[in-house]
């Protein structure tokens, strides 16, 4: 198996299908990338079981062939050279593996391609387009609250909801939640409920660079194909939350703020809060939002006054900092809406004005204040 190939192209191939590769896998051959040369083309795969993904790239072919090879140090030698040329050369009798550059050459072993998972033909029975902006705006305003435990599986993905006049995600980890709605998507052909996992929709998202999206579903999987890369994750078969059900009907009570000063201040103030629940205080009066905290431990507060715009009766709730920090970050405008209902009652986290065709709603549960 023989190629050439830039650098450079080769390191953006490798990188862009690279978050696929698990760190440490019981199946040693998965901390490997495939890579299968007909003619001029070159397909490199990479795969966990649950996701696979693939990447077509143009190389001066010579001599085709498969082989896999570890990733991590074929990535890290292609991404520490400059922009050059590579002439990559397999022996496939015994694996042996030899790049040449201009001033260099390196060896490594790689292993034989009857080892690597067979990553099955996806046929597709529903197919959706969607303009790339939408998805990554769907999966980027999301994916921040998916949950990491493991018991339980269906939080641990974004719930896609595909309608005939929208297309809305929803996602949480049981303290916060994010559900946003597009009303500029159509789907004529159908309406379903699908879960993909956070890892797969992270790897959509660095992808996803084109003009639009295809996305082919089966019964089990969904496949994701912009440009010249497909991605096909299982999906997550479990039965997601009610979430809609959480979300407060009665939250009357109205603050509006500047977004970035706001932000800002959770993050100073945060530096003093007890590392262990991480508290941030919001003190509501008319007029003025204070941001404190304190980690009695180790006798550190602080306090900020901010001003606003609220004109009920006052109150102070507590949230977890990291929660309120994340939620602020993913909202576009320069003002952000808070509504409260009671210091033990989730509160709604809004931007001051939607973009046309979108509703972002956003979803903080309080935690309990220190006395």
């Amino acid at each position: 198996m023989k190629f050439s190939s830039s650098s450079t192209e080769l390191q953006k191939a490798l990188g862009s299908i690279g978050g696929v590769i698990p760190s440490k896998s019981t199946l040693p051959i998965l901390e490997n990338f495939h890579l299968q040369l007909t003619g001029d083309q070159l397909k490199i795969t990479a795969t966990d079981l649950d996701t696979s993904m693939s990447i077509v790239i143009k190389v001066k072919g010579y001599e085709d062939g498969t082989i896999a090879i570890p990733a991590k140090r074929l990535f890290e030698t292609i991404r520490a050279l400059p922009n050059i040329d590579v002439d990559f050369n397999a022996n496939l009798t015994n694996n042996k593996v030899v790049m040449t550059t201009t001033s260099g050459e390196y060896k490594l072993t790689g292993e034989s391609s009857e080892n690597y998972p067979s990553i099955p033909s996806f046929k597709g029975v529903e197919e959706i387009k969607i303009e790339n902006e939408i998805l990554r705006r769907l999966i980027s305003k999301t994916v921040f609250a998916v949950s990491a435990d493991e018991l339980r599986p269906a939080m641990m993905g974004i719930l896609f909801q595909i309608k005939k006049n929208e297309i809305r995600t929803a996602a949480t980890d049981g303290h916060r939640l994010v559900r946003f709605i597009n009303t500029k998507f159509t789907s004529n052909k159908f309406e379903r409920d699908i879960i993909i996992p956070g890892k797969a929709l992270n790897l959509v998202l660095k992808a996803a660079n084109d003009t639009n999206s295809n996305i082919l579903f089966n019964e089990n999987h969904t496949m994701f194909s912009f440009g010249d890369t497909t991605l096909v994750s299982r999906m997550i078969e479990e039965k997601y939350p009610n979430y809609e059900s959480v979300i407060p009907l009665d939250n009357e009570k109205t603050l509006i703020i500047d977004k970035n000063q706001l932000l800002a201040s959770v993050r100073r103030t945060s530096l003093y809060a007890s590392s262990t629940t991480h508290q941030v205080r919001l003190s509501v009066k008319k007029g003025t939002l204070t941001v404190s905290a304190e980690d009695i431990d180790f006798g550190s507060e602080a306090r900020e006054n901010l001003q606003c715009d609220y004109s009920s009766e006052a109150m102070e709730i507590g949230f977890n900092s990291a929660y309120v920090i994340d939620v602020l970050s993913h909202i576009d405008t320069d003002e952000v809406v808070f509504k409260f209902s009671s210091a033990t009652r989730a509160c709604i986290v809004q931007p001051a004005t939607q973009r046309d065709g979108e509703n972002l709603l956003m979803l903080i549960m309080p935690v309990r204040l220190n006395t």
